[in-house]
């Protein structure tokens, strides 16, 4: 028997997995699945539209927080890309008394309110859907207008890639756009109160939400156990003055302006300005690029500074 020569590397049998057959039929993924920011299978359910509603648009009720605001839009979708119907911000609660607090459930609320009253307001419907006068935590769903019956403007609730766990902020302002006057389907499976076992909703504890009741008790409770801690998160409503009772208050107050008045603005507040003075505002923090003859007349500048020198 032949002695096999030392110089000989042995190698296990590997199998190629990914081999040209695999990279010519390969079909790289949407950008925005790429990057993680669309869920394209909720994406194609929430746009595509019943071929007998004649090219209707179908609306979304898009809902997204970031770490100090929260962004409502009431989105339809075309083939040449999405269109924005109507907006809202928590920023621009500043105008209706809510200074702190953008991103809390309260404000979530109070944002989607704000959203439904925009958008029926520009459709000439707030007259028509009043919805909820004033908030009560019971589960409502808005529906046609008594005489001729008009139908409710309707829109559903696009998530996002958000968890949609028990009691999340994001039906806070679904909540806030339904009890404005939209129509938007859901259950109340989902809404702080909600009990698993019996099945109910408790309506005192939506409400309490609605109104910033479970800050007035975080409120008290951190005032009593840990003042400094209380002063580090709550010094914005400690310089104004704010206190966990008048809290309820100050979102009744907010609702009632919302109602009034939906594209009120915040004092002090300018002029919306338009492209073009925002393109000559950007021109002054653009770099300028320098031609061949100014790189030129520049070097030659420098050359005899040094030669002075």
């Amino acid at each position: 028997m032949p002695i096999a020569d030392s110089r000989m590397i042995w190698q296990p049998f590997t199998k190629l997995v990914k081999n040209s057959a695999y990279y010519s039929r390969y079909q790289t993924k949407y950008k925005r699945r790429r990057v993680g920011k669309t869920d394209y299978y909720a994406r194609k359910r929430l746009i595509t539209q019943a071929k007998n509603k004649y090219n209707a648009p179908k609306y979304r009720l898009v809902v997204r927080f970031t770490n100090r605001d929260i962004v409502i839009q009431i989105v339809t979708s075309e083939v040449t890309g999405d269109k924005v119907f109507c907006s809202a911000y928590s920023h621009e609660l500043k105008a209706y008394g809510i200074e702190h607090g953008l991103t809390n459930w309260a404000a979530a609320y109070c944002t989607g309110l704000l959203i439904a009253r925009r958008a029926l307001k520009k459709l000439g419907m707030d007259e028509d859907f009043s919805g909820v006068e004033e908030a009560d935590g019971e589960y409502t769903l808005t529906e046609a207008s008594e005489g001729e019956g008009r139908r409710p403007f309707k829109a559903f609730l696009d998530v996002g890639l958000q968890r949609t766990s028990t009691g999340a902020r994001v039906f806070g302002a679904m909540k806030g756009a339904s009890d404005g006057g939209i129509l938007i389907p859901h259950s109340e499976n989902r809404f702080p109160g909600y009990d698993m076992e019996t099945k109910e909703l408790d309506p005192e504890t939506l409400r309490k939400y609605i109104y910033g009741g479970h800050i007035a008790e975080y409120m008290e409770t951190l005032a009593d156990d840990d003042e400094e801690r209380y002063k580090s998160q709550f010094q914005g409503y400690i310089d104004d003055e704010i206190e966990a009772e008048g809290l309820e208050e100050l979102y009744q107050e907010a609702h009632k302006q919302i109602r009034e008045d939906p594209f009120k603005k915040a004092e002090g507040a300018g002029e919306k300005k338009s492209k073009d003075e925002y393109k000559k505002e950007s021109l002054k923090y653009k770099g300028h690029k320098l031609s061949k003859q100014e790189k030129m007349d520049r070097v030659k500048a420098k050359i005899a500074e040094l030669k002075e020198e």
